[in-house]
């Protein structure tokens, strides 16, 4: 019997079962397929809450401020120093003239405008970035910044960084078994939708077995079966989220600049592989713990 029946064989069974049990395979495709809806969306807000934070914590910058009446030739020295010092990845100078400016364009000149270069308020300063963010590297940096002569203040991020990376940690946490809670919700729903097609068809399989069908024939079309709610179901599905991922990248969050949303072309195929794995898994094994029952000798 074995070399009889081919794979084409059990996915003709599987596919005329699919479609002569048309409301008990849309229940699963829908059951699966809002799930996966659910668990991609879940994954994806994962993911770019996970990029954000990321984001926010690199920020491996100190702001070094010079002495108001530094002249050209002493902040030239100080830049010298900044860049003979460890763990000095680059050394950005920024002219009190480009502070004025960068301040009238936030303030929109309201503020700004009277202001002219004798009576500027600002002084140069260097936006240093950092190789390293170990913490004894970091105080060492600083400390070795404050004691060049000419540096009036230090502004560090590093702090901010710490606490975020801290809180990101955290939040990941909480987020990951959320989703490890919602995957299992959804394998048992799908579990008990398709037992219920089982259900439905135990007279059948009891049949089977009474004429010696053996539990490898009697279980491939559902498996098969399984597997096509699965497909089905994930693309369906793949589709939904596509298009509002996509909408919501363009248009609920288009216009806020502060948070940023992973394009769709880097999430396309990790989205598809995914919904399309969990879909056959979730079928293959709601119809393997369906028939269980069944196939008792």
């Amino acid at each position: 019997m074995k070399n009889r029946y081919s794979t084409r064989f059990f996915l003709k069974q599987a596919f005329q079962s699919f479609w002569r049990n048309g409301v008990m395979s849309f229940a699963s495709v829908a059951v699966l397929m809002s799930c996966l809806v659910v668990l991609g969306a879940f994954a994806l807000l994962v993911a770019n809450i996970n990029e954000n934070l990321g984001n926010i914590a690199k920020l491996n910058v100190i702001m070094v401020y010079c002495e108001y009446d530094a002249d050209e030739e002493q902040v030239k020295e100080i830049e010298k120093e900044i860049n003979k010092l460890p763990n000095v990845a680059n050394c950005e100078h920024i002219t009190k003239e480009e502070s004025l400016e960068v301040m009238k364009e936030q303030s929109g000149g309201e503020y700004y405008d009277d202001i002219t270069a004798e009576k500027n308020p600002f002084c140069d300063s260097f936006e240093v970035t950092y190789e390293d963010p170990d913490e004894t590297k970091v105080n060492n940096l600083e400390k070795d910044l404050y004691n060049i002569t000419g540096v009036r203040k230090l502004n560090s991020a590093f702090q901010v960084a710490k606490s975020v990376d801290g809180f990101k940690s955290g939040i990941m946490l909480v987020f990951s078994w959320f989703l490890v809670m919602l995957f299992i919700v959804s394998i048992f729903v799908i579990i008990n939708t398709i037992k219920l097609s089982v259900y439905a068809r135990r007279h059948e399989i009891t049949v089977m077995r009474y004429v010696g069908a053996t539990n490898t024939f009697i279980t491939m079309p559902f498996l098969c079966e399984g597997v096509i709610i699965g497909v089905i179901a994930s693309l369906f599905a793949f589709g939904i989220e596509f298009f509002l991922y996509n909408y919501i990248g363009s248009n609920a969050l288009g216009d806020v600049e502060f948070i940023y949303i992973i394009s769709t072309g880097k999430v396309v195929l990790p989205m598809a592989i995914g919904f399309v794995c969990v879909g056959i898994f979730t079928g293959i094994i709601g119809s393997v713990m369906s028939l269980r029952k069944y196939l008792k000798s």
